[in-house]
């Protein structure tokens, strides 16, 4: 009987083992990259490059069991190297919630992939069963890691703190700023006010969709991708009043459509790819490009291969010289999805070849620097609250 117990216990314990170095094992296995670092580039690139101030849009680092302060030999991005690569401002997404058998066309709601990873990486249990929770709790993550950072990393909230650290970074540039996004509403749990308390966690950008249908409305991946809901309608005039920038990646087109009709902001969309070059369920056509434009808005090309057709360096250049030729290189920024379970030509310290990729495109010095952060940088000093 005592042998018995025994072998019981030691499955328990291998079985536990195995499933608490899970995370690990699907954070290096799906946040990869085409080719190892260093990754390098011509002596006049990384000159430019290291003069920009850079920007990029969308990474899901916060998701992971991960120490954001310390440099890893596996995902797309920690400070370290950040730094590295001279990184100014990093939006860090929050993600709550995936649908099991993930994919492009067709998700339903009634699953998600998040419970286990969250237990696994042993988070509160208030986040096992509520999605607002999960996202405050990757709120705290950041916050944590800032008030650890010496000074290193700084969470933007208002106009005045970026303002601040664009003067502050002229004389100290190992230092990153850092703004936090959502990805979807869904962690909203069909309650407004909840809004205030994203608001209050220091929440600045919202997706309104992920990979399925929500609340708020239709998802390009989800089940009858339709437009906002009478519940989003009143979720986009509080996210306006709150000066929250509404950030429509992964929305279905009669979501585009119902937000452009309401929008008195400007619109981004965080990570995407164009159908000019792309074609695909989620990548923006010619028309939804121009309208976005119109609206002040910023289009952040990504660096997988279903958002610009291929894993390189000249794919993302070509996604970009289309979409700015479209609507101009004003419009238009960096959206990575790093850290998002995308496989990349590059993890962020090899920025430098996408700096070198728009210099061999034809693209101008001042045209690289509003792609590379000027773009996004002004849509924010623009935006934020005061």
């Amino acid at each position: 009987m005592r042998k018995i117990v025994l072998s019981l216990s030691a499955l328990l314990l291998l079985g536990a083992t195995i499933f608490f170095s899970l995370p690990k094992v699907l954070d290096w296995h799906m946040n990869s990259a085409a080719s190892p670092a260093p990754y390098p580039a011509s002596s006049v690139a990384q000159a430019l490059h290291n003069s920009l101030f850079i920007a990029d849009m969308h990474d899901d680092a916060l998701l992971w069991q991960r120490d954001l302060l310390k440099r890893l030999d596996y995902g797309h991005s920690d400070l370290p190297r950040l730094l590295q690569a001279n990184v100014a401002l990093q939006v860090f997404s929050t993600v709550t919630k995936t649908p099991r058998g993930l994919n492009y066309e067709r998700n339903g709601a009634d699953s998600d992939n998040i419970t286990l990873l969250v237990m696994a990486q042993r988070w509160p249990r208030k986040t096992w069963t509520s999605l607002l929770e999960r996202a405050l709790y990757q709120s705290e993550k950041l916050h944590q890691a800032v008030a650890a950072s010496d000074g290193k990393l700084l969470l933007i909230q208002r106009k005045s703190e970026l303002e601040r650290f664009i003067v502050e970074r002229q004389q100290q540039p190992e230092r990153l700023a850092a703004v936090l996004a959502t990805e979807g509403l869904h962690p909203l749990e069909g309650q407004l006010g909840n809004i205030d308390r994203l608001y209050d966690a220091g929440f600045r950008i919202t997706g309104l969709t992920h990979f399925f249908d929500n609340e708020v409305g239709g998802s390009a991946h989800g089940i009858n991708k339709g437009g906002l809901t009478p519940f989003g309608r009143q979720v986009i005039q509080r996210l306006e009043e709150k000066h929250i920038l509404i950030d429509l990646a992964h929305a279905s087109r009669p979501l585009i459509d119902d937000v452009l009709a309401m929008a008195t902001r400007p619109l981004l969309v965080s990570h995407t790819g164009v159908e000019g070059t792309c074609p695909g369920t989620r990548n923006l056509s010619d028309a939804h490009l121009q309208r976005i434009a119109a609206t002040g808005g910023v289009i952040g090309i990504g660096y997988w291969d279903t958002a610009v057709c291929d894993t390189s360096v000249a794919a993302i250049v070509r996604a970009i010289r289309y979409t700015s030729d479209k609507i101009g290189v004003e419009h238009v920024g960096l959206g990575s999805d790093f850290d998002g379970s995308i496989h990349a030509p590059f993890d962020v310290t090899g920025l430098a070849q996408l700096t070198e990729g728009l210099l061999k495109a034809g693209f101008n010095q001042q045209e690289i620097a509003a792609i590379m952060g000027g773009n996004v940088l002004r849509l924010l000093l623009a935006n934020l609250p005061e």
